[in-house]
């Protein structure tokens, strides 16, 4: 946007920003034989309009470009890992757009996903940091795409983590985005992965089949006891209230907000948490969460759950855009003073949930809002459950065991034949 022309300062703007161009004209006008004094007052409004006209001597305020950046990935089985990563992407630009490799990437680079497209593009269109999401992106960045980015999308620069990316014949799958000088690295988040969490799932089953069934062949006894140390093992991470900050809104609500309340525990937090948690801010001006602990969680859906622990679903709930506040460590019942605490009015709940089971003299922990009137149950849009997703990584692993097996049996069956023909 151009400033208020001065006509009194043109002269001097022209010798300060274009002194080439003045010296030509002071001296073309020297050779007409045109005095200073001409320059000086007798032609300064018909000159100096005519050079406002042609904007030579404008001084312009440039916006600052808007850096745009973009980083890629599988996003299989969210975590606060990935919501992190794209945390530190953004801080590296203005806007951040968001790559999601495509089923069939990756059944082609690393076997077959655990969620789908659908369900992990809502997992990232959620996340409070995202403000674009490229479907179907390709897992390497091969030149056409790269080109795609830099004209169509404007991107600036080509983000990734630490962490080696490497191609199935091992060459760098970002190669051509740091030959091209428009790559840019940010630290992996230490302490949980998708192969992680894998882990900590397959390693608490006894028998896949029972995954979901608290009363077939869940973890029972010393198993369970086993699956507790490991997951001491296992989550090494460590939070931070620097990591809280980062992830938090940091704004509670104004003096007249709506505070709506939604509370559970938010395990494997998946597209069917999103779904609800958007559909609970639109009933209010503020979306306060309760996340459950490990023991309460642990207590109503028994072992092998929850798999992630209170600090990791913590910031995993956080980071979502249409969550304003949680509180870590939420009681199991909605009291009466955590409604005049909290200055809640509205206290929701999914039709899609876990089967909780009640303790011994326990009560419908919704007892309170539903006496008052200001509780509602709200229809959830997916089907999705923690159990659910806790099947499909079973059976993705059962299928690869199968697949492993029989490429085993045919190998050894090859080399069983090669060595019968060459011994005749």
């Amino acid at each position: 946007m151009a400033m208020e022309y001065e006509s009194n300062n043109w002269i001097w703007d022209g010798v300060y920003y274009c002194p080439h161009l003045f010296g030509g004209l002071m001296l073309t006008a020297a050779l007409l034989g045109l005095s200073a004094t001409y320059f000086g007052g007798i032609g300064l409004f018909p000159l100096s309009y005519v050079w406002s006209d042609l904007g030579i001597f404008h001084k312009k305020k440039r916006e600052k470009k808007r850096i745009r950046v973009y980083m890629d990935g599988c996003f299989d089985l969210m975590h606060y890992g990935h919501a992190n990563a794209l945390r530190q992407a953004k801080a590296l630009g203005d806007e951040l757009v968001v790559g999601v490799v495509s089923d069939e990437e990756i059944i082609a680079n690393k076997g077959p996903p655990v969620l789908p497209m659908e369900e992990r593009l809502a997992l990232v269109s959620g996340l409070k940091w995202v403000d674009q999401v490229i479907a179907n992106a390709p897992y390497a960045i091969t030149e056409q795409f790269m080109s795609s980015l830099f004209n169509e999308h404007k991107i600036d620069y080509i983000i990734h983590g630490d962490d080696p990316c490497l191609l199935p014949d091992g060459t760098d799958a970002y190669a051509l985005a740091k030959k091209a000088g428009r790559y840019k690295q940010i630290k992996r988040t230490e302490g949980v992965s998708s192969t992680d969490i894998v882990g900590r799932i397959l390693s608490s089953v006894k028998d896949t089949k029972g995954v979901g069934d608290n009363n077939s062949t869940l973890l029972n006894g010393d198993l369970g006891e086993k699956h507790q140390s490991q997951r001491g093992q296992i989550a090494q991470f460590l939070l931070t209230s620097r990591r809280i900050v980062q992830f938090s809104n940091g704004q509670g609500p104004g003096p007249n907000a709506r505070v709506v309340y939604i509370d559970g525990a938010f395990d494997l937090f998946h597209a069917g948490h999103v779904e609800i948690l958007k559909r609970a801010r639109q009933l209010g001006d503020f979306l306060l969460v309760g996340i459950h602990t490990d023991q309460i969680v642990s207590e109503h859906r028994g072992t092998p759950y929850p798999v992630m622990h209170l600090h990791e679903r913590n910031l995993s709930v956080l980071a979502c855009r249409y969550v304003d506040e949680v509180i870590i460590g939420a009681p199991w019942e909605v009291t009466k003073d955590m409604i005049t605490t909290f200055n809640i009015s509205l206290v929701v709940h999914g039709t899609v949930a876990e089967s909780n089971t009640l303790l011994a003299g326990e009560t419908d922990p919704y007892a309170v809002p539903k006496s008052m009137g200001i509780f509602r149950l709200l229809e959830s849009p997916k089907r999705i459950t923690t159990s659910s997703v806790a099947q499909r990584i079973v059976a993705n692993h059962e299928a690869y065991m199968k697949r492993n097996a029989k490429k085993l049996q045919s190998e050894k069956k090859y080399y069983e034949e090669k060595t019968y023909v060459a011994g005749d």
